[in-house]
């Protein structure tokens, strides 16, 4: 091999090694109220300090075991964050909490307006804060999201509902349009926030048509910007087609520089 090839090969590897290691390895970690607050900070943040609130966070963000898209991400500039509040399922209180987190992350220099990215459960934490707080949510992604309270949280997660809400069965049934974020778009329509969702369509555990499409039918039907990568023959399930969505990393990027 010609040696000076050879040495551009090597130094290429070599910068490209010494790049890979400034990504963090563990989170900065910090309380508030109580909580734990979990934050990968990127190694040189992009204009406006942009960051993706990633939902749900149980003991940390496991978004960060991603690879395509926590190096995407942090090569970009882009912060990632979350929150661990436990088994909450959007509430009014629980909401409420999520906002400390979102106040303590801007008060560290942190966009006013991050990214949220909601996978699973996490949908539904995270479009409960959007709806209620639109004017301060850059863009909204879902990974199989669940983004219709009356569909698994009711279905197969009623306890666990019925005590973030604090109300009965019958209460909440009564009160759902109030509480559910398909329902509550108007705000998220006015501020012009972009949606991305990717969702299997033999989805059993969170089915599309109650989640991602009807959330896609009613944003559009709204004048919204949603898109949305149906998965053929793919569920609820961690793989490639989920983890690895390109077009999950371009909407983020895209977003993100604004």
């Amino acid at each position: 091999m010609n040696t000076r090839i050879f040495l551009a090969l090597v130094t290429g590897l070599t910068l490209s090694a010494i790049a890979q290691d400034n990504l963090p390895r563990m989170a900065d970690t910090f309380d508030v109220e109580g909580n734990k607050a979990f934050l990968y900070a990127a190694p040189a943040s992009a204009p406006g300090k942009p960051w993706v609130w990633y939902a749900p966070t149980l003991k940390g963000v496991s978004l960060a075991g991603r690879k395509m898209y926590f190096d995407a991400f942090m090569k970009a500039g882009i912060s990632l964050a979350g929150y661990d509040l436990g088994e909450v399922r959007g509430a009014p209180g629980s909401t409420a909490k999520f906002s400390l987190f979102y106040e303590e992350m801007v008060r560290r220099g942190y966009s006013p307006k991050p990214i949220l990215l909601g996978q699973s459960r996490g949908g539904m934490m995270t479009l409960a804060w959007a709806f209620r707080n639109p004017d301060k949510v850059r863009a909204w992604v879902g990974i199989y999201p669940v983004c219709n309270l009356a569909s698994w949280p009711m279905k197969n997660s009623k306890v666990q509902t019925l005590a973030d809400y604090g109300l009965s069965e019958e209460e909440l049934n009564a009160r759902l349009r109030e509480f559910n974020p398909v329902d509550n778009l108007q705000g998220l329509l006015a501020n012009k926030v972009p949606m991305f969702s990717v969702h299997g369509d033999s989805d059993v555990v969170v089915p599309l048509d109650l989640n991602t499409s009807l959330l896609q039918e009613r944003y559009k039907a709204g004048g919204g910007q949603i898109e949305v990568k149906v998965i053929p023959g793919e569920g609820h399930k961690v793989g490639p087609s989920f983890f690895e969505c390109r077009e999950l990393v371009d909407f983020v990027l895209k977003h993100a520089d604004h």
